[in-house]
């Protein structure tokens, strides 16, 4: 019952990123966002989530878990219930935002809450597993979970759904979960609020320069503005006593390879649920329940990989699933470049989906445990938050630098299309085209594929380099099988 409930909370802030993909081209219609901006509403809720990681987790460690995580769940839950009521574009970045913190307070929580209640060894790889899994498949569910809401409901009940899964985590908490040892400590809130001011202004500069070009002004000053406060950041964490980042941590070879490994897969899979489902829902024109079920074999062959990963770690180690997901993750992102508007769901998108996610499935488990190998008690919370912040700055980096991919190659493809649609347009779709600035199908599919197919060439490159990272620079050593074992190994924690 205690891994249900860190689990379903999982679910819950891992769901959220996705949940409301599937509704993009509502809140887009509904809100008046342009396609560049619309990614926003992924990002306002993935920066302030990745940003504030670290500070969450180390909340946990200084002041108690359960109760943190009890606070975060909370927080969450107000935050969706004021962005289900929002009426501009505003409210509902501001309301994504305040999500991310409470997902931020409540997810590296859950996530040092299973090393704290389950023994090393087979017992926590398991739990691990199930974590894991419901990591990297709650994207999919989401998409699903998010189409039967949009399509029999509305978009503003994508956000509702999250409270009265919230309320049912907070009122179960107390019953299955103890209360864990709390840490002397100090909290770094310089360090967590550079580290997210810097991380938002290197994500607005790559959006910035899909809209305007890389020569505007703003797009320049928002990059040297970001490169100056992470320095920052740097140097505060160099110096303080008790850092937000522990910098420490990445003095260990494994554990360093692993967060490099997680910060370029997230910004794939993030890559491939933002802009699938565009393609689904605009070029292939399935409604938001049929985009949904598009995407649920995902969830099924995340969950087969992550089974298998689980099941042979304690032989062969976490070194040939991880080369082995992230070439998978490649193959499968390197096959979706071929889509154009001519492919079907099951000639060109299905399979390439289904490589791709067997490969993400191996992968969650392998990096959790790595991340997590041979780290004291006391900073299981930082480590976690650590590993759960790649993930999602990962993700909302790797999906600004994939936009700023889709917004150039879109450009150019307008370059074609537009005269080759005055040429054959009528007067009346010449004068809708001056108006709106939007050209009607099939040209505006063209030209979405065209920018598609280039993020997903970049997406692949991604992939790659976590092949590369995982091949050179991750060691297993005999006293980590051993621990996967169950065994003691030389220190063992």
């Amino acid at each position: 019952m205690a891994l249900l409930v860190i689990a379903s909370c999982q679910l819950m802030v891992v769901l959220d990123i996705t949940i409301v993909n599937i509704a993009l081209p509502h809140i887009q219609n509904s809100l008046e966002f342009s396609t560049t901006s619309l990614s926003w509403v992924v990002n306002a809720y993935t920066l302030t989530f990745g940003g504030l990681l670290l500070l969450g987790g180390r909340a946990g460690d200084i002041l108690g878990r359960r109760r943190v995580f009890v606070f975060g769940v909370l927080l969450f839950v107000l935050a969706s219930l004021l962005g289900g009521f929002a009426q501009n574009a505003g409210q509902l970045l501001g309301a994504r935002a305040l999500q991310g913190v409470g997902g931020a307070i409540a997810s590296p929580t859950a996530l040092a809450l299973i090393s704290t209640t389950f023994r090393e060894g087979p017992e926590r790889n398991r739990a691990f597993g199930v974590f894991a899994a419901v990591s990297a498949g709650g994207g999919a569910i989401g998409l699903l979970a998010g189409g039967m809401l949009v399509e029999w409901l509305n978009w503003r009940w994508v956000l509702f759904v999250n409270v009265p899964i919230g309320l049912l985590i907070v009122l179960a908490t107390p019953r299955y979960i103890r209360e864990s040892e709390r840490h002397p400590g100090r909290f770094d809130v310089t360090g967590a609020l550079t580290s997210t001011v810097g991380m938002v202004l290197l994500v607005y500069g790559f959006i910035r320069a899909a809209q305007e070009g890389w020569r505007d002004p703003l797009t320049l000053v928002s990059f040297a503005g970001a490169v100056v406060i992470l320095a920052v950041f740097i140097a505060i964490e160099r110096r303080s006593k008790q850092p937000i980042t522990p910098l420490h941590m990445f003095a260990d070879r494994n554990r360093a390879g692993t967060y490099g490994i997680m910060l370029c897969l997230a910004a794939a899979i993030f890559g491939m649920f933002f802009f699938l489902t565009l393609f689904v829902q605009n070029v292939l024109e399935f409604s938001p329940l049929q985009a949904g079920l598009a995407f649920l074999p995902v969830s099924a062959v995340i969950a087969v990989g992550a089974g298998l990963a689980s099941r042979f770690l304690p032989v062969y180690g976490p070194k040939p699933f991880m080369v082995v997901g992230a070439i998978l993750a490649a193959v499968g992102l390197t096959w979706l470049t071929l889509t154009d508007v001519h492919s079907t769901y099951a000639g060109s998108v299905l399979g390439p989906m289904l490589v791709f996610s067997l490969g993400m499935g191996m992968e969650f488990v392998s990096l959790t445990l790595m991340a997590l190998s041979n780290v004291p008690t006391p900073e299981t919370g930082a480590a976690s938050g650590l590993l759960n912040a790649t993930q999602q700055v990962g993700g909302s980096l790797g999906l600004s630098i994939l936009v700023t991919m889709y917004g150039t190659a879109s450009i150019n493809a307008a370059d074609k299309q537009v005269p080759d649609f005055l040429r054959q347009a009528s007067p009346a779709e010449r004068i809708r085209f001056q108006r709106t600035e939007q050209l009607p199908k099939p040209w505006s599919d063209e030209i979405l594929t065209a920018g598609v197919s280039a993020a997903f060439i970049m997406a692949a490159v991604f992939a790659v380099v976590a092949a590369l990272i995982a091949l050179v620079v991750i060691q297993v050593r005999p006293s980590d099988l051993e621990r996967l074992k169950g065994g003691a190994g030389p220190g063992a924690m």
